[in-house]
């Protein structure tokens, strides 16, 4: 990678630590403790296979991919300066952008499974944006349930044919309004409205992020756009050797 592209990826994060950190290191995704101890270790459970895959991926990538370290260690950063931005939105939690859906289009849902678990753990250590406890909650909603949506979302519009540009801007949105699907679901099941139960508890909170949620998602699609032809013009060659590209050219659109 020559000192250009290295400058545009510096830059890139720079400007996404500008407009994503906040002095609101109070707020929260799901809060230390907000979540009863069973809903914790059954989402940390279920966080077990997807991290082990990821591993495995990321291996894979260290040892036959080695150009595109950087543009890993990019993703990993570019989640967690976009994650850090956080506008209160519902008790016990708040929006956000998530940074992940990008990650999923390039690298795989699972690579970003590791990366956004190491990016909630930092975050819950050093911002209290997050907690220990919810930490597999927090890494279903954010770093695999929407990864896994944004990439299927990106592969579908591949093979549909969709301009390029369209496909990462729709991955990222919808990845990201999926993530706080997830997360309403996770605060509905585990306190229920007592009237109407669960799904009358899921649709409020949904209701309530939604007028946060939607236009951070929008913001968050452009914004992957961008960056995405950040990189296809100064770091073209790692690009290719990534699933953003796989059989195919980035000439293809």
């Amino acid at each position: 990678m020559t000192s250009k592209e290295e400058r545009f990826i510096k830059l890139s994060v720079v400007m996404a630590m500008v407009f994503g950190v906040t002095q609101n290191t109070y707020a929260m995704h799901i809060m230390e403790g907000y979540l009863p101890l069973k809903y914790c270790l059954f989402y940390g459970v279920i966080c077990l296979p997807f991290l082990a895959i990821g591993v495995v991926n990321i291996n894979k990538i260290v040892n036959e991919h080695r150009k595109t370290l950087l543009l890993l260690a990019m993703m990993g950063a570019y989640a967690f300066v976009l994650s850090a931005l956080k506008i209160p939105s519902v008790t016990g939690s708040s929006s956000h952008p998530t940074g992940t859906g990008l990650g999923a289009i390039i690298f795989g849902p699972c690579v970003m499974s590791v990366l956004g678990i190491i990016v909630l753990l930092f975050q819950a250590i050093l911002l209290a944006h997050g907690g220990l406890t919810t930490l597999g909650a927090n890494t279903v909603s954010m770093a695999i349930a929407g990864p896994f949506v944004s990439y299927g979302i990106f592969v579908l519009a591949k093979k549909l044919k969709v301009n390029r540009y369209v496909g990462v801007f729709f991955a990222a949105s919808i990845g990201d309004l999926f993530t706080y699907c997830v997360t309403s679901v996770q605060l509905g099941v585990a306190y229920p409205n007592q009237v109407g139960g669960i799904m009358a508890s899921v649709k409020q909170f949904m209701a309530v992020f939604a007028v946060t949620q939607i236009p951070l998602a929008i913001i968050e699609g452009f914004l992957a756009v961008i960056v995405v032809i950040g990189l296809e013009t100064y770091a073209s060659r790692e690009l290719k050797e990534t699933i953003y590209v796989k059989g195919g050219t980035l000439s293809e659109k």
